[in-house]
C-alpha cells in the first residue's frame, strides 16, 4: 500500500470518528478556541499593557506551532509515516489557514495594543522595522486565500506551487529571524523554536533530497 492508499484508508477511519478532527471544522474549531483564549487573557487582565502583551505572546506562539504543523506535513508523511503524519499532511490547507486565522488574531492583539496603550507600544516597537511584518502578512493573506480549491483552480497548479513555496519560505525566515533576535537579545528559551524551526527544514530537504533520489 503506498501513501495515498493509506491516506484513503486513514481518512475513512478517521471521518468514521472524530469529524471535527478533519477538514474545515478543524480549521473553526482551532481558530475559535484561539480567539476565545485571547480574549479571555486579555479581558481578565483588564487590557493592561502586561495583559495584552501576553495575548500577543500566546497568539505568537499558537501561529508558530500550526505553521510548523503545515510547513512540515508533507516531509513527515514521506519520511516517518504513520497515522498522526497521516492526518496532518491531509489536513495541511486546514492547518495552514489555521495558522492564517491565528496570525491575524495576533495582529488584532498587537492593534489592541496599539489602541490601548500607546506608550507602551511605541516603546516596544520605536527600533522596529515593519516592512517584512507586513509583507509576511500579504504572503499569509494570499496563501490562505488559495487554500480552497476554487481559488486553487483559478491561480493554477503552478501558481498555487511557486505562490506556495515562496510564501512559506519567506514565513519560515521571518519566524526564525524574530526567534533568533529574541535568543540572542532576551532570553535563551528562544534557542528552542530556533532549532525546531531548523529541524523541520533540514526535514523538507532531506524529504526533497530522497525523492529525487528515487526518480
Amino acid at each position: 500500500m503506498n501513501i495515498a492508499q493509506a491516506e484513503t484508508a486513514e481518512t475513512t477511519r478517521s471521518l468514521r470518528t472524530s469529524t471535527w478532527l478533519e477538514g474545515w471544522s478543524l480549521t473553526i474549531w482551532i481558530a475559535g478556541a484561539i480567539a476565545c483564549v485571547t480574549l479571555a487573557i486579555i479581558g481578565s487582565g483588564q487590557a493592561s499593557a502586561a495583559a495584552i502583551g501576553l495575548a500577543i505572546r500566546f497568539t505568537a506562539r499558537t501561529s508558530f506551532v500550526l505553521f510548523a504543523a503545515a510547513f512540515s506535513a508533507s516531509a513527515l508523511v514521506s519520511l516517518v509515516p504513520n497515522r498522526f503524519t497521516y492526518w496532518q499532511r491531509r489536513n495541511r490547507r486546514q492547518l495552514g489557514v489555521a495558522f492564517a486565522a491565528s496570525h491575524f488574531i495576533h495582529a488584532a492583539a498587537i492593534g489592541v495594543f496599539a489602541a490601548l496603550q500607546p506608550l507602551a507600544f511605541h516603546e516596544h516597537t520605536r527600533t522596529m522595522n515593519p516592512l517584512p511584518g507586513v509583507l509576511a502578512y500579504v504572503f499569509i493573506a494570499a496563501m490562505a486565500a488559495t487554500s480552497f480549491d476554487r481559488t486553487r483552480a483559478w491561480i493554477g497548479s503552478r501558481g498555487f506551487r511557486v505562490l506556495h513555496t515562496v510564501g512559506s519560505i519567506y514565513v519560515w525566515i521571518a519566524f526564525l529571524n524574530a526567534f533568533l533576535v529574541r535568543a540572542l537579545r532576551v532570553a535563551p528559551g528562544y534557542w528552542f523554536p530556533v532549532v525546531l524551526l531548523s529541524a523541520v527544514m533540514l526535514l523538507r530537504l532531506w524529504a526533497a533530497w530522497r525523492k529525487r533520489v528515487k526518480v
